[in-house]
């Protein structure tokens, strides 16, 4: 079994835009801006947005930071969207999901401009992924095939198993591996006798959020493995049946262990496999950069 390191990959990523933002910058003056819109204090959400803004603001990247309040209107939201909309300053933005449940996340989401949408969740940009019809996909998706291109892992032929549904990956990714040319099921909380249909699978890519729900019984051997879930856990047994032996020594440490959608136990099996922490979730953030600027230079060739 190979590990395939997002540490690595999400590094050369980084390295690349931080060189191409300084010659942009050296030649005209200008660098490429992003707004994150956070509303609320998920914790989650806030420490994954300190993140971006961190490392955007380390690239050369005019990062800031908009934080609403939860007692934010839907109306004065969408009001600072349609402001970032019009700003030539900035050529991304981010609205952080989940919102609060009180807000209507689609009604948000189609007020961001299509060429500003850096996370790509605008329907119409989520509908040129589907036609395979863009250059700038959306990031955790985009960040899962990079991993793969960097690997030399060709899914051309492959049955693809992809479990779990929603828009920000499960979806997405199902189309995108669909136009490399892979046979694609798309699983869900739904889907009968799931075990057997990933067992078929030459790449399985977990995206639901339950630690450890793949076992390794539900994979053949051979398969890729490809973990999107992040989980925190803070019971020692959870974590010692869950939790690599390095997480298990955080936990010792910190309290508290990471550990993805896949079982550790299943990763024995797999010819490569993405670790959790260290794989996917790293390019998530790179490859939010890489689209932001991707979108400022698409910006200034319209000037």
């Amino acid at each position: 079994m190979i590990e395939l390191d997002g540490k690595v990959v999400s590094q050369k990523i980084r390295e690349e835009i931080k060189e191409e933002i300084e010659h942009i910058k050296e030649k005209t003056g200008k660098v490429p801006g992003l707004t994150v819109i956070i509303v609320g204090e998920d914790p989650a959400s806030k420490i994954y947005v300190r993140s971006k803004d961190k490392m955007a603001n380390a690239l050369g990247v005019n990062s800031r930071v908009l934080q609403f309040d939860e007692t934010v209107s839907q109306e004065k939201l969408i009001a600072a969207i349609r402001e970032l909309n019009e700003d030539e300053n900035v050529d991304g933005v981010l609205v952080q999901t989940p919102l609060p449940k009180k807000f209507n996340t689609w009604q948000v989401l189609d007020t961001l401009n299509p060429g500003k949408d850096v996370d790509r969740f605008h329907p119409v940009n989520l509908g040129m992924v589907l036609l395979n019809r863009t250059e700038i996909f959306p990031c955790t998706p985009a960040g899962i095939l990079k991993i793969l291109d960097f690997y030399d892992i060709d899914v051309t032929g492959m049955a693809a198993v992809v479990i779990g549904r929603s828009f920000i990956v499960g979806k997405p990714i199902a189309s995108m591996l669909t136009n490399r040319h892979a046979t694609v099921t798309l699983c869900h909380s739904q889907t009968r006798n799931l075990p057997a249909v990933v067992k078929r699978a030459d790449l399985v890519i977990a995206a639901i959020g339950r630690p450890g729900f793949i076992t390794a019984d539900m994979v053949k051997q051979g398969a890729i493995l490809v973990d999107v879930g992040i989980n925190r856990l803070d019971k020692a047994a959870t974590v010692s049946k869950y939790c690599t032996e390095s997480q298990q020594k955080k936990f010792a440490k910190k309290g508290y262990g990471i550990c993805g959608d896949i079982h550790k136990d299943a990763y024995e099996k797999s010819a490569y496999y993405t670790p959790v922490p260290g794989g996917v979730g790293l390019m998530t953030v790179a490859m939010l950069l890489h689209n932001t600027l991707q979108l400022f230079k698409a910006g200034r060739k319209k000037e």
